[in-house]
């Protein structure tokens, strides 16, 4: 190799020091970090029979940009089946790019199917934590149960991941999150925990050092680590009640697109996805993740295409059925066209024997009008927004076998039966819903509250609670069932779990029961 040519590779890898100045010099030895670089942790997700995402970002000054400098950098990693990392069966070195904040996206393939193995990365002298993952079950059969969990809505400044502690510890095939990853802006409300970067400007450095923040955080790390991470996104990861539908030829769609942009760049940084590369303000997100003939998973994106948010409309501007009247326009939709007959067509195609929507917000309907003789559904953020998108769902829901959606957003606990027309009380039931509580958003509960019985106006509604925490499920052919996780406290650093409910669907029989 002559000397440019050896300088030129020398600078890809950046991880050995100055090379010598002199024709005939040889480098020195390897750079070797003085600080960790695996500070972020690192993280699997998406899994399929034969593979897995893994993640890991290099950033030995994590909130303060990473401080890596501009230069890509190898990253070598290593997947075993034995948690020493001895029984080294697959491995690579992938570059770390500095316009992709350092981070990387290992899609590691030919693995067994339903088999956990572990993982690690190395760069410049340094080891990262030992993560554990586990592919899906094979296409074509049936595997005996998979238990999984989901969670949403964790902001940093209210409270500490205690529930990511307890999560850490359940014997689990996979996580879904299901959104509010991180909290765009300045912190607000009661504050437990302090931002270390002051004031924001919706910037890709303000992102970037947001995740780090949220990512540095060793009961998330551990939360990581152990399982293989099924995620969406909702409206934080952006900004707060975010839409899609807007003009990108419209030059006072300028910012917004930006803030879209950055937002999206960040996440797919510092998020173990089987995704391309975000485009400016367009990331593909919504997929689905099948375990075997058990289960598949339709992961949606409820923020990217929709029609943007109607404002809260009077009791005298509704329709006599109690929406607003833009919520039963039409043309609004939650998914886009796309995702939409994606959607409709998965259901339809679907040979497993129970599917499974994850999204990120409400998805039934629920009166909020206390008068017994009038009706307001006002949830102009979730569903009830976007009545059309949900009516078709619902009728294909009919001819589904044993759909549940599960959802987050509402930073409480929902079990719903999901009526086919929720404006007639006889309606069949032709689904669950079960909607998980944030891991710390919002904070403790001021007034504990748990409620089994169906109030008179919303017969739908199984079960509400308040508490902080994340929901616990086992499948097999026969049912499902989920267990509502809720801690102690989100104010201390430590907390006990305990399950304040556990509630079953059984296969066939559409809704669900209080075990």
């Amino acid at each position: 190799m002559d000397r440019r040519a050896f300088l030129g590779a020398s600078a890809r890898l950046a991880a050995l020091a100055a090379l010598g100045q002199l024709a005939g010099c040889v480098p020195t030895q390897p750079f070797k970090f003085d600080k960790d670089p695996f500070a972020l942790g690192v993280a699997s997700g998406d899994p399929l029979a034969d593979g897995v995402v893994l993640w890991t970002r290099l950033a030995p000054e994590p909130l303060t940009g990473g401080g890596m400098g501009t230069t890509p950098v190898d990253v070598e990693w290593l997947v075993a089946r034995d948690d020493a990392m001895k029984a080294v069966i697959r491995s690579g070195t992938v570059s770390a790019l500095p316009e992709l904040a350092h981070s990387v996206h290992v899609e590691v393939g030919g693995l067994d199917p339903d088999r956990v193995y572990w993982y690690r990365f190395r760069a410049g002298g340094a080891e990262s934590p030992i993560g554990r993952t586990r592919t899906a079950p094979a296409a074509g059969t049936v595997p005996q149960a998979i238990r999984f969990a989901f969670a949403s809505c964790q902001n940093y400044a209210h409270g500490y991941y205690t529930a990511h502690a307890s999560l850490a510890r359940e014997d689990l095939y996979a996580v879904l999150f299901l959104g509010d990853y991180i909290y765009e802006g300045t912190a607000r409300g009661d504050i437990v925990r302090e931002y270390t970067k002051r004031g924001w400007s919706y910037s890709l450095a303000d992102y970037r050092d947001r995740y780090a923040q949220y990512k540095a955080d060793r009961d998330l790390q551990a939360s990581h680590a152990a399982f293989p991470w099924i995620v969406t996104w909702d409206d934080h990861e952006v900004e707060n009640n975010y839409a899609g539908g807007i003009d990108k030829e419209d030059p006072r769609n300028k910012a917004a697109l930006a803030e879209r942009a950055a937002g999206y760049q960040a996440f797919y940084e510092h998020m173990p996805v089987r995704a391309p590369r975000p485009q400016g303000p367009d990331l593909k997100l919504y997929r689905s993740v099948g375990y075997g003939e058990l289960a598949t998973f339709f992961v949606l994106d409820t923020r990217q295409y929709r029609s943007p948010e109607i404002a809260l409309c009077q009791e005298q501007d509704q329709t006599p059925s109690g929406y607003c009247p833009a919520s039963v326009d039409p043309t609004r939709t939650m998914l886009g066209i796309d995702q939409r007959g994606w959607l409709l067509k998965g259901l339809s195609d679907s040979a497993a024997a129970w599917n499974f929507v994850a999204q990120s917000v409400r998805f039934a309907q629920q009166d909020s009008n206390p008068d017994a003789t009038k009706h307001t559904f006002d949830g102009v953020d979730n569903w009830m927004g976007y009545v059309a998108d949900r009516q078709l769902i619902l009728d294909r829901f009919a001819s589904t076998r044993n759909p549940v959606v599960l959802s987050g957003d509402s930073h409480v606990n929902f079990v719903y039966d999901l009526k086919r027309d929720f404006g007639d009380p006889t309606s069949p039931t032709v689904g669950t819903e079960l909607l998980g509580t944030s891991i710390s958003s919002e904070g403790d509960p001021f007034v504990e509250q748990t409620q089994f019985t169906p109030p008179a106006k919303n017969p739908q509604l199984r079960f509400f609670d308040n508490h902080r925490g994340y929901v616990r499920c086992t499948l097999d052919a026969a049912r499902l069932s989920a267990d509502f996780r809720a801690v102690s406290t989100v104010r201390k650093p430590t907390a006990t779990v305990s399950t304040t409910a556990t509630f079953v669907v059984d296969s066939g029989k559409p809704g669900a029961r209080r075990a």
